[in-house]
C-alpha cells in the first residue's frame, strides 16, 4: 500500500508542477507582453483544470485514488509538497492565474 501512494504522489507532484509552470507561464506572458500560442495553450490547461476540479466539487482527482491508499488529514498526504502549500495550493494559484489573465487581457486589449 505504501509504494502504491507513493506512486500516486509522485505522479500528482509532477502534474503539479507542470501546471504551477504554466500558471506562471501565464503570469510572465502579461507581466512582460510576450504574448504566444503558448500563452493560450497555458491558459487552455488551467481552465482544463478548473473544469476538473469542478466536476470532482473542488477535490484533484488524484487526491480521491490516494485517499484509498491513506488515511491522513494532513493537506499533503497525497502530494510532495510542504503542508502550508499544499492547504493554500488552490487560493495562491487561483490569484496568480487570474492576475496573468487580467495582464494578458489588458495587453491585447491595449495593442
Amino acid at each position: 500500500m505504501r509504494s502504491q501512494l507513493f506512486v500516486v504522489k509522485l505522479i500528482h507532484s509532477i502534474v503539479w508542477l507542470l501546471l504551477a509552470t504554466t500558471t506562471f507561464y501565464i503570469l510572465y506572458s502579461g507581466l512582460f507582453n510576450r504574448i504566444t500560442p503558448y500563452t493560450w495553450i497555458a491558459i487552455a490547461m488551467i481552465v482544463g483544470e478548473g473544469i476538473v476540479l469542478l466536476i470532482y466539487k473542488w477535490t484533484c482527482p488524484l487526491t480521491v485514488i490516494a485517499r484509498k491508499y491513506s488515511d491522513s488529514q494532513k493537506d499533503n498526504f497525497d502530494i510532495f509538497l510542504p503542508n502550508w502549500l499544499a492547504k493554500h495550493n488552490k487560493t495562491i494559484f487561483t490569484t496568480i492565474f487570474f492576475a496573468g489573465i487580467i495582464l494578458v487581457l489588458y495587453r491585447m486589449l491595449s495593442q
